[in-house]
């Protein structure tokens, strides 16, 4: 049986995995720092433990985050991560750098079995959850690629579980992560620089405001749901009546007065400026931004970018109605990293469509 794996654990989880072998509840803080806010993954260089327990815990556990197969960085310091999480699968990370602050976009599944139409991921399929781990993992390993900056800050400021997957499909993981991401011996995040990106599942959306309250962003697409069970698949349960009222209730706890909707501008499908209208009249009654995101082409995709015009009248329409809304500049996109386009490498399980088994580990082998 293989050893149990620290990083699955959050503060009280390893506080029980202490005591069950007689170990005060300052052992757990101990190595939760080492862990995660010093990247150390070597007992015997936790210096503060006693020898013994240093000696003792290599036999009862280990500290192993997912492996790094590969990484490229972009011009602009954008820069993407590929881990290998086992049995041929492969997740994305991307770190992109801004004025005063550094988001890391983390993956919770190997795949996605939501199959949004304009998303790369979806049209691979699924596989399986992320284990804590493997959530947690990618910004350990992001933090130590990164360094520090010149005054001894950790590079990374924000997170966002919006890469490859569905983070609420895989709540109980997604929830012990981010708990580890807000906890002051780990990471120790504000709650308002940790978002949860999903794509509308109303029940965990429910769970989430009462187990750990971060930032809300809403994959949207759509101003109805004709055209939103088309894109996004998952509306047909949760139809955008139910969704809103969901984000309502959600704000009564979120560290922010807003939700994020995210909207992917697709030329001629959902760019009108009566899509723009119909979007004020959906969310009249939720405090709210929009971030408009151009639709990132992938191999294979049947939709196109929305020209630089459509976009400008459809934020007018917006923006006069005083409506936040802003157009989210593309990162990454020279390297397969932007929104939308994270693919990995995913044996998929689902077999509704052919895996692509694309990104870097092609670059590697070929």
């Amino acid at each position: 049986m293989p050893l149990p794996n620290l990083l699955d654990f959050d503060a009280a989880q390893l506080t029980a995995w202490f005591a069950g072998f007689g170990e005060k509840p300052f052992r757990a803080t101990q190595v939760l720092r080492w862990m995660h806010r010093y990247g150390e993954a070597d007992f015997a260089d936790m210096t503060d433990l006693a020898r013994a327990l240093r000696e003792e815990l290599p036999a009862r556990a280990a500290i192993v985050p997912p492996p790094l197969l590969a990484a490229r960085k972009t011009k602009d310091g954008t820069r993407k991560f590929l881990f290998d999480v086992g049995d041929g699968n492969a997740v994305e990370a991307v770190f992109i750098p801004e004025a005063g602050r550094g988001t890391l976009c983390v993956s919770t599944q190997a795949g996605c079995a939501l199959e949004c139409a304009f998303c790369a991921t979806g049209k691979q399929g699924f596989n399986r959850n992320l284990s804590v781990a493997e959530i947690i993992g990618q910004l350990w390993q992001a933090n130590k690629a990164l360094g520090r900056d010149p005054k001894g800050e950790r590079v990374i400021s924000n997170v966002v579980l919006m890469g490859m997957g569905e983070p609420l499909a895989n709540f109980d993981n997604s929830v012990t992560a981010l708990r580890l991401m807000l906890d002051d011996n780990a990471y120790g995040l504000s709650r308002r620089r940790v978002t949860v990106s999903t794509a509308g599942l109303v029940p965990a959306m429910d769970r989430l405001r009462e187990a750990c309250p971060v930032a809300l962003a809403i994959s949207l697409h759509a101003p109805d749901d004709a055209l939103r069970d088309t894109l996004v698949p998952i509306n047909r349960k949760y139809p955008l009546a139910e969704l809103m009222a969901a984000c309502r209730r959600y704000l009564e706890k979120a560290p922010r007065d807003f939700v994020t909707f995210e909207y992917v501008l697709i030329d001629g499908v959902n760019d009108h400026e009566h899509d723009a209208k119909a979007l004020i009249s959906l969310t009249r009654q939720v405090s709210c931004k929009f971030n408009m995101i151009p639709f990132n082409p992938f191999p294979g995709s049947e939709y196109r970018r929305s020209r630089p015009e459509r976009v400008r009248r459809f934020v007018d329409v917006l923006l006069r109605a005083g409506v936040v809304a802003t157009v989210r500049k593309t990162r990454g996109e020279e390297i397969e990293a932007a929104c939308g386009q994270l693919a990995g490498q995913i044996r998929n399980k689902t077999k509704r469509v052919a895996p692509t088994a694309r990104g870097m580990l092609e670059e590697q082998t070929s």
